[in-house]
């Protein structure tokens, strides 16, 4: 009978030590959630510029094609005033530009090995967009000097090669923007493959 008590509280004894063990492994969360690593920390970055670069590259192409609509609606008005509004919706498209092509670059710079190259294109893309809407701009800006010191034939002729200009502006930076949404989605999979490739296994 002692014998069979003894080994009883050996064995609650052991119970009792395991259950210490476990529950002290489980109060150290280092062990259990390693810090993120240089592959984890890369891939959140490259997911930042990623995502800045898609939002960048939408609110460009809402710009262009505000600028493009606005031309058509004052498209048969050959006036000072309309003219202007025409120019400040230009310009507002090529600084929405110029800002997309800024994060588009540094989302190229960021990118993952995988994803690499749908940044660069989304790059390319966007330098294309920054150059329409340029153009369009300087062609709006054409259009306002026309209004003021020409004649009306004349400013007709600058004003629908402005709406000509923005019209390509809205459809390259609508392109662009594909381009970004791309290379977003991309990187979003190039990243979720890098931090889910299993450790290598040690030597033995």
């Amino acid at each position: 009978m002692q014998s069979k008590k003894l080994l009883s509280l050996l064995a609650v004894s052991l119970c009792a030590m395991t259950f210490n063990a476990f529950a002290a492994d489980l109060g150290q969360p280092g062990q259990l959630s390693p810090p993120a690593g240089p592959i984890e920390k890369a891939g959140k970055v490259a997911n930042k510029a990623a995502h800045e670069a898609e939002s960048a590259a939408q609110k460009a192409a809402d710009a262009a094609k505000a600028a493009a609509d606005r031309s058509k609606l004052e498209g048969g008005k050959i006036s000072k005033a309309a003219a202007e509004a025409i120019r400040r919706a230009a310009k507002k498209a090529a600084d929405a530009a110029r800002r997309f092509e800024e994060k588009a670059s540094a989302s190229a710079g960021s990118a993952l090995e995988e994803s690499k190259d749908a940044a660069r294109a989304a790059e390319e893309e966007s330098k294309k967009a920054t150059a329409a809407t340029s153009e369009a701009l300087a062609k709006a800006e054409e259009t306002t000097r026309h209004v003021l010191a020409s004649s009306k034939d004349e400013a007709d002729k600058a004003a629908q090669a402005t709406r000509e200009a923005l019209q390509k502006a809205q459809e390259v930076t609508l392109t662009a923007a594909r381009a970004a949404k791309d290379a977003t989605a991309k990187t979003v999979e190039a990243a979720r493959r890098a931090t889910s490739k299993p450790a290598s296994p040690s030597g033995g």
